[in-house]
């Protein structure tokens, strides 16, 4: 079966004027002329992207698209109108967002977080801002230490709210964040702690004696950058650490501990300076 918001495997049926029919054996769709590879053979399979078209038929595409179903992506919107919000999202036919799937009223040329679903009563794709209602702590396939992916949702006084693997709501304690981070941010984390009611929260440092090795090798980079000097050392504030490096004081305190148990650096008064490599 063809499905639509995903990518498509599909062999060359026949040639038209209009386009490529592809099929998957079942079902043709339309490739259109402006989308037909400059070399082909029928019988020849083609990695497409199937969504409806404007008179709501399956039509296949080669651009690719911002966002597939059932993943979270931040989109522009080009338009508002008494129906709703649409979006860009790579395609000529813009994304729609109901009013009653916003979290916030939508406005043109500003950016959310959205989800896109299939809407069950039209069938026709469709996003949403309202992220929580496809998102579940209840079951967790995570444990505390694992690497994830995360997503920046929204930024709160309490902190950074992330989505997990696409699949579950965490927390980044805004103290532990030493980078600038916005909405629709992508990065990678690490699972701090699950908490009795499957509440998770999240760094985006490793742990333990795993995070001393790329700390320790964030110290050397910044050195031989700096000529082999910096002037920190274990007095040196937080703050100062923070801006130079982007990680903890406690973080620092381990990792030039390590650097000078392996002779790479000396530690003065004045600051640290790299062992000549």
């Amino acid at each position: 079966m063809i499905q639509i918001g995903k990518y498509n495997t599909l062999k060359i049926a026949r040639d038209t004027k209009v386009g490529l029919y592809l099929t998957d054996g079942t079902e043709d769709i339309l490739l259109p002329n402006k989308y037909v590879p400059k070399e082909f053979e029928v019988g020849q399979e083609l990695i497409v992207f199937v969504y409806l078209d404007h008179e709501e038929r399956k039509v296949a595409t080669t651009l690719e698209p911002y966002i597939l179903l059932n993943e979270f992506a931040l989109l522009r919107v080009n338009y508002v109108n008494k129906f709703g919000a649409f979006l860009d999202w790579g395609l000529e036919k813009d994304l729609f967002v109901p009013f009653r799937e916003q979290a916030r009223p939508m406005e043109k040329g500003k950016r959310y977080l959205v989800f896109m679903y299939i809407d069950h009563e039209t069938q026709r794709l469709a996003a949403t801002s309202k992220i929580n209602q496809f998102l579940d702590n209840s079951e967790l396939t995570v444990a505390e230490g694992d690497e994830v992916n995360l997503i920046v949702s929204h930024i709160t006084e309490k902190g950074i709210n992330v989505i997990i693997n696409e699949l579950y709501k965490g927390l980044v304690y805004k103290n532990e964040v030493y980078d600038d981070l916005r909405t629709g941010d992508r990065i990678t984390g690490y699972i701090k702690t699950i908490r009795p009611d499957n509440k998770i929260d999240v760094t985006l440092r490793q742990q333990g004696a795993a995070a001393i090795e790329p700390d320790a090798e964030t110290v050397l980079d910044e050195l031989r950058a700096s000529r082999g000097f910096l002037r920190l050392n274990d007095d040196s504030h937080p703050e100062d650490i923070k801006t130079v490096l982007k990680m903890s004081k406690k973080s620092f305190k381990k990792a030039i501990g390590a650097l000078y148990k392996q002779k790479l650096i000396e530690i003065k008064e004045d600051g640290i300076y790299l062992v000549k490599e």
